[in-house]
């Protein structure tokens, strides 16, 4: 339950110790903060030290005030309460309540409405070890704690301290770009990599190994997504680069339609089906002109900050321009095996909806012809696009565009052998 906005950051140490010790230990004598440094300095030494060296320790937040006072002994390690964002929003209301409105809130629930989730390995989602590792962040309901818990114990289940991590929940901490490295990297978000050869990246790593002086202009990935500490994470194009009106170009509509039909939101017809109420929910796609309007204004103003208002408007319309390049290619390639359904020269897999392949299948798409698909737009198309609005060129090219160019290509001749084969020449398109 969050406290109202406008109360401090840090409550007094009395009302937080009375709050919790009524509502966390069931009227019982509250555990001392010395009887849990005693054991754990023995036990998870890592734990304590960590504590003492935290904000937490100075400002009398003790074991209790997060974890409750059931845990006593080695034997009831289970009765020790987890610090979940309910938790923290006793002392941080304002923080908690940004980041419930944000992207990262919904990871957990995006995750789960991947149809590619329910093939992975248990040990790579719900053991935190693939998806599950970055997307745990996410709120979850009490319904899946319920279920974490009975699986892993205590493990997963917290979202706060997948950046100000456990149990220093430093704020120095989480304010450097290394805090997103973690999940923004690798396949299909390389954020990491292209900042951190772009050249704000570079400036920054300057600063910080003091070749540039400490208030040298270097801006970090909070400076453009989390400005003055605002934890709603969101961008314009979301996590898809697709979004709702069509565009005014008929090509770039007709494309897009494409994509959204590919992406299992539309049906043939371009009618809306019952993923897009997914969607909706995961907030990985603006889906109204107002609310990617507003996300554009608050990044155009975070740009000016340090760039010319031309400068910035011309800047941003290059990563919407890649964008439209980029679906451009990506729809021919999703027409191409979307016909070779169509003529019965591929066998579409039952639970690929309304013709189309289904870009959210991931790996698990079943020939070589889809999996090339999978790889142009999961990995060479975000590339492109992101590689574009992170001001780093070697990746808008190279590992992008380039890429998508090779993808069409291969698609192209994948193709044309399957028809073939089959001497069902048929129509590409």
């Amino acid at each position: 339950m969050y406290l109202p906005p406008g109360i401090p950051a840090q409550l007094p140490f009395l009302l937080v110790f009375l709050a919790v010790t009524a509502c966390g230990s069931g009227g019982e004598t509250p555990v001392a903060t010395s009887d849990c440094v005693e054991c754990h300095r023995e036990t998870t030494p890592g734990i304590v030290t960590d504590w003492e060296l935290s904000t937490h320790s100075t400002n009398g937040v003790d074991c209790a005030m997060c974890h409750g006072g059931e845990h006593r002994t080695k034997d009831d390690v289970a009765l020790a309460g987890v610090a979940t964002p309910d938790v923290c929003a006793t002392c941080h209301p304002i923080q908690v309540e940004q980041f419930a409105g944000g992207k990262h809130a919904l990871a957990w629930a995006s995750m789960n409405a991947m149809p590619t989730t329910h093939f992975l390995p248990m040990a790579l989602t719900e053991g935190m070890k693939g998806c599950g590792g970055c997307h745990r962040i996410g709120l979850k309901t009490e319904e899946e704690i319920r279920t974490i818990k009975a699986q892993d114990g205590l493990f997963g289940l917290s979202s706060c301290d997948v950046c100000h991590t456990r149990h220093l929940f430093s704020v120095k901490e989480a304010r450097e770009p290394q805090a997103c490295r973690t999940c923004h990297m690798g396949f299909d978000h390389p954020q990491w990599e292209m900042y951190s050869s772009s050249k704000h990246g570079v400036r920054h790593l300057l600063k910080q190994n003091g070749t540039l002086p400490p208030h040298a202009s270097a801006p970090t990935c909070q400076t453009c997504h989390m400005p003055e500490g605002d934890h709603g994470v969101r961008t314009a194009w979301g996590f898809l680069a697709v979004r709702l009106p069509l565009p005014e170009d008929p090509q770039w509509a007709e494309d897009r339609v494409t994509i959204l039909q590919a992406l299992g939101v539309l049906d043939p017809e371009g009618n809306p089906t019952p993923r897009l109420e997914v969607v909706k929910q995961a907030d990985v796609a603006r889906l109204t002109e107002e609310d990617w309007q507003r996300e554009r204004d608050r990044m155009t103003g975070i740009c000016e900050q340090c760039h010319s208002a031309n400068l910035v408007r011309a800047e941003l319309e290059k990563g919407d321009e890649m964008i439209r390049e980029t679906d451009r290619l990506l729809a021919e390639a999703i027409r191409i095996v979307a016909a070779l359904y169509r003529d019965g020269i591929l066998a579409q897999p039952e639970h690929y909806a309304y013709g189309y392949p289904d870009l959210l299948a991931f790996h698990d798409a079943p020939t070589m012809i889809e999996q090339r698909l999978f790889r142009m737009h999961l990995e060479h198309r975000m590339r492109a696009f992101q590689g574009t609005f992170h001001n780093n060129p070697d990746y808008a090219l190279w590992y992008g565009w380039s890429e998508m160019v090779q993808d069409l290509t291969e698609i192209r001749a994948l193709a044309r052998d399957l028809r073939e084969n089959t001497g069902r020449r048929g129509n590409a398109e």
